[in-house]
C-alpha cells in the first residue's frame, strides 16, 4: 500500500494548476444516461473515482473514449471524455462496483427514466457518516417511480415512464438534487424542487443539461422548475474548477507561508472559504488566470467558523482549515453541521502535536508553537489531505498511511506540491 512522506518546513512558491472539479464531473458523466447521443465533457480530472464510475457506465453499456492532455496544452485542463449511451444493455449497478462510491447510486434517476427500471445496490464508498439515501428515493417517488428495497439494492420501477412532481426536500442533499434533477429531465411535464442544493457543481450539471435540450429554471437557487423533455441531445461541456481542491492549496500555502497562484480557478466558487482564510492573515488576490495566494511570514489567526451547504463554509474543507489552525496563535472554534463522523482526522492530527478538543459536534483548536512529524494513518479522502497540510507545517518527517484516499480526490498532489517547492514523495508498496 503507497505511502506519502513528507519532510517539512519548505515554503511553498510558484503556481499550481486546478483540475475539474470531481464533484461535477461525476453526476455530469452519469448524464450521459439520459441521451443516446454523445456527451463529450472537457477537463475532467484523473482521479480514482471518475475511473470507477467510467467501470460502472461501462458496465451499462455506455461506450467511453478519453483524450488525454496535449503537449504543451493548458496545465490546468484535463483529459476529454466522449461519452455514448445508445444502447444501454444493462440496469444493473451492482454492489461490488457501488458499494465503493457514494456518487456511482446517482444512476438510478437517469436510468429510471429513460429504461423505466432500475436495480442499484445501496451505496457505500465513505466513512464520515451515515448518509442515507431516503432523500434520493422520497423524490423519486414524487416522480411516480414505484420503489422497492430486495436484499440491499434499490429496485425503481415506472413502466409508462416518470411523471412531473412536487418535491420539497426536508434538508439540503446534494446527492438527492443530483438524482432527482437528472430524472426530471426526462419526465412528463413539470418538476418542482424545493430547498435544492446549490452548490456550484449541481449549477454546472443543470448548464450541462440545458445544453442537452432540458428546460431549467432556477439554476443557483434553492427553488428548480424542470420542464421536462422526450429525449435529450449530445452537447460539449467542460467541467467547472475543483473548489475543493483550491481551498485545499489556498490553506497550504498559508500554512507554509507561501506565495502561489491557483491556475485555472475562481473566487465565487468558494468565497465564504476564501473569507475566512483571509480573517487568518493570508491574502487572496484575483490574478488573470486564477487566484494569488500569499502569507508572508505573519503568525496565523485564530478562527471560528461552522459548516453550512453552500454558499456557507464547505464540510470538505473542514479538516484543512483544522489543521492549519493548529499553529494558529490562539483558539479556533469549528462547529460540523453537516455530517456526524468528519472528526477522525483529530486523533492523527494529535499525532503531530496538535491540541485539539472535542465537545460532540464541535472541536476548539488551541494552536501550538510547532509540529512534529510522525507516521499518520488517513482515514478517509478529505482526513488524509489535513494530514498533508500538517506534514507540511510540521518539524521533520511525516508519513501517512492509506493514501488511496488521496487518490479519490486529489489529482497528482505530489506533482502539483513539489513544483512548488515541498519535500513530498509517494513511496510504492513493495
Amino acid at each position: 500500500m503507497d505511502r506519502i512522506k513528507i519532510t517539512g518546513g519548505a515554503r511553498l512558491q510558484g503556481s499550481i494548476p486546478i483540475s475539474g472539479a470531481k464533484n461535477a464531473a461525476l453526476p455530469l458523466m452519469i448524464a450521459s444516461l439520459l441521451t443516446d447521443d454523445r456527451l463529450t465533457l472537457k477537463n475532467v480530472p484523473n482521479l480514482a473515482d471518475v475511473n470507477l464510475l467510467a467501470r460502472i457506465l461501462r458496465n451499462h453499456g455506455v461506450d467511453l473514449a478519453v483524450d488525454g492532455k496535449r503537449a504543451g496544452g493548458t496545465a490546468h485542463l484535463g483529459e476529454t471524455f466522449h461519452l455514448t449511451a445508445r444502447d444501454i444493455s444493462d440496469t444493473t449497478a451492482p454492489y461490488e462496483l457501488v458499494s465503493r462510491m457514494r456518487a456511482s447510486f446517482w444512476v438510478l434517476g437517469p436510468l429510471v427514466a429513460r429504461m423505466g427500471q432500475a436495480k442499484v445496490s445501496l451505496p457505500g464508498g465513505c466513512a464520515i457518516g451515515t448518509r442515507p439515501v431516503d432523500l434520493h428515493l422520497q423524490g423519486l417517488k414524487k416522480l411516480g417511480a414505484e420503489i422497492e428495497i430486495d436484499a440491499g439494492y434499490v429496485i425503481a420501477r415506472a413502466p409508462k415512464g416518470l411523471t412531473g412532481g412536487h418535491v420539497i426536500f426536508p434538508m439540503v442533499s446534494v446527492g438527492a438534487t443530483h438524482n432527482v434533477l437528472l430524472a426530471a429531465t426526462l419526465a412528463k411535464g413539470e418538476t418542482v424542487i424545493e430547498n435544492a442544493a446549490r452548490e456550484p457543481e449541481i449549477g454546472d450539471v443543470a448548464n450541462c443539461l440545458v445544453k442537452m435540450g432540458a428546460e431549467i429554471d432556477g439554476i443557483g437557487t434553492s427553488t428548480l422548475r424542470v420542464q421536462g423533455k422526450s429525449r435529450l441531445e449530445g452537447a460539449v461541456h467542460a467541467v467547472l474548477p475543483d473548489r475543493i481542491e483550491t481551498g485545499t492549496f489556498a490553506f497550504a500555502v498559508a500554512a507554509t507561508g507561501g506565495d502561489v497562484v491557483l491556475q485555472g480557478t475562481r473566487r465565487d466558487l468558494l468565497s465564504t472559504a476564501l473569507e475566512t482564510l483571509a480573517l487568518t492573515g493570508a491574502s487572496v488576490t484575483d490574478t488573470e488566470d486564477g487566484l494569488r495566494i500569499v502569507r508572508n511570514g505573519a503568525g496565523l489567526a485564530p478562527v471560528s467558523v461552522e459548516t453550512q451547504p453552500f454558499p456557507g463554509f464547505p464540510t470538505d474543507l473542514q479538516a484543512q482549515l483544522m489543521a492549519l489552525m493548529a499553529r494558529a496563535e490562539g483558539s479556533s472554534v469549528i462547529r460540523e453541521t453537516i455530517f456526524e463522523n468528519r472528526f477522525m482526522h483529530v486523533q492523527e492530527l494529535a499525532r503531530l502535536g496538535a491540541d485539539i478538543k472535542l465537545h460532540g459536534d464541535t472541536a476548539t483548536i488551541h494552536g501550538v508553537k510547532a509540529l512534529r512529524g510522525a507516521p499518520v494513518m488517513a482515514t478517509d479522502l478529505r482526513a488524509s489531505v489535513s494530514l498533508v497540510i500538517a506534514g507540511l507545517m510540521a518539524e521533520g518527517e511525516t508519513t501517512i498511511n492509506r493514501v488511496y484516499h488521496l487518490d479519490r480526490g486529489f489529482e497528482r498532489l505530489e506533482e502539483k506540491l513539489s513544483r512548488c517547492g515541498a519535500q513530498i514523495e509517494r513511496l510504492s508498496a513493495g
